[in-house]
This record gives C-alpha cells, structure tokens and sequence, in this order.
C-alpha cells in the first residue's frame, strides 16, 4: 500500500510537470517499480510519466539500460556512477525530459560496513546536461526505506524543474 502522503506528493509533482511540460522515466532497481507505481496511482498520470524501466539485477541493467558490467564490478551495483549509468541509459531509451534512477539495500540483509542497510543511490539525468549522482542512507524496515527513497526521488525531479 502505498502511504497516503506520497499519493498526495505524487499528485502536486505530476501538475507541476504538466505546467511546465516536462514528461519523466524511471529507473528503478531497489524501489522495484515502487516510484512508477506511486506516480500512477494518481488518474492522468500517463501525460507526464512516459515509461518506467525495473532493472533488479546487474544483466537487467545492462540489458534494459546500458549500463556497463564493468562498472557494476568496480563499484558495485548500490553507487552512485551505476545510479547516473542507470538515469543516462533511461533518457537515452526515452524521449522524457528527466530520468531518475534508484539502486540500493533496503534489507533486512545485504548490507556491509561500506554500503549498510537503508544506503540508496539516486541517479538524474536532464536532456543536454550531464547527469549527477547521490546518495542517502534512511533508516527503518525495508517499506519505510522504500517510501523515502520515493519521496527524495520526488524532491529530485522538483529541483530539476
């Protein structure tokens, strides 16, 4: 279920796209769909969310995105580079405006010193800039690290309006 908040985000993100134009895709590994879902559970949304890509595994975002196995292996699936890879690779396969991207540890397991549990990279992409990169580390059970996740994917979008 998706919390009531981040329908209401989604809905005043969506009308602020469709003022100024801009049509989005999505990347999403971590999130499973969970950003494309949010964002289309609002009526109307097919105007600005123009497709979604769910690439779980390391060969989906190769596959589906472009990106490099190579940089998989030197820095690991959950960084920022692979989080930019990912928002890159959707843009190029879309005719949106804005790519974002998410790739990260939601748990319970899976996490380490270097990359613990909750740790989410975020990658954005705008047509004719080059795409940046960052992360967050939010804490809670796997729902609650997903739904935030979803909502700084939110403010992400917003800052590149």
């Amino acid at each position: 279920m998706i919390p009531d908040s981040l329908l209401r985000d989604a809905e005043s993100l969506l009308e602020e796209c469709r003022a100024r134009g801009r049509k989005i895709v999505t990347a999403e590994s971590c999130t499973g769909g969970l950003i494309a879902a949010t964002l289309t559970a609002v009526p109307g949304a097919s105007d600005v969310l123009e497709r979604g890509f769910v690439t779980y595994s390391n060969a989906a975002k190769n596959e589906c995105l472009g990106v490099k196995l190579a940089l998989i292996a030197a820095r690991g699936a959950v960084s920022e580079d692979v989080a930019r890879a990912m928002a890159e690779g959707a843009l190029a396969r879309s005719p949106a405006d804005i790519a974002v991207a998410v790739t990260g540890i939601t748990g319970p397991g899976g996490g380490s010193a270097d990359k613990p549990v909750g740790l989410v990279c975020f990658g954005l992409a705008r047509r004719g800039e080059l795409a940046r990169g960052e992360s967050r580390t939010f804490p809670g059970d796997r729902a609650v690290i997903r739904a935030a996740a979803v909502a700084h994917v939110f403010t992400l979008i917003r800052a590149a309006l």
